[in-house]
């Protein structure tokens, strides 16, 4: 499934989110979760392809990273959006 996790913010958080995700930029093999990341109307938009337990843990993290003051929504997303996403889960699970 493809799910996207959002929270009030902007460009200067995504570099943040994404070390949270992928602590080491340049590791080998593929990361825990897939995932896209981009800033979009005023939120910070976390796109993952997991199944709902490890979206809800992965969302949770976020939730400790930002902190309580910025609300962190998890919902499931449209895969039309996230071609490139599903196109990444299905090469790292080779």
């Amino acid at each position: 499934m493809i799910y996207e996790i959002r929270f009030p913010g902007g460009l200067d958080d995504t570099e943040a989110v994404a070390r949270l995700l992928c602590p080491v930029e340049e590791h080998d093999g593929p990361c825990e979760v897939p995932w896209s990341l981009a800033a979009h109307d005023g939120d910070v938009v976390l796109g993952i392809h997991a199944d709902q337990a490890k979206a809800e843990e992965v969302a949770d993290r976020v939730r400790a990273f930002v902190g309580e003051a910025r609300p962190v929504t998890l919902t499931d997303a449209d895969p039309a959006y996230y071609e490139e996403l599903i196109e990444q889960a299905r090469i790292e699970s080779r």
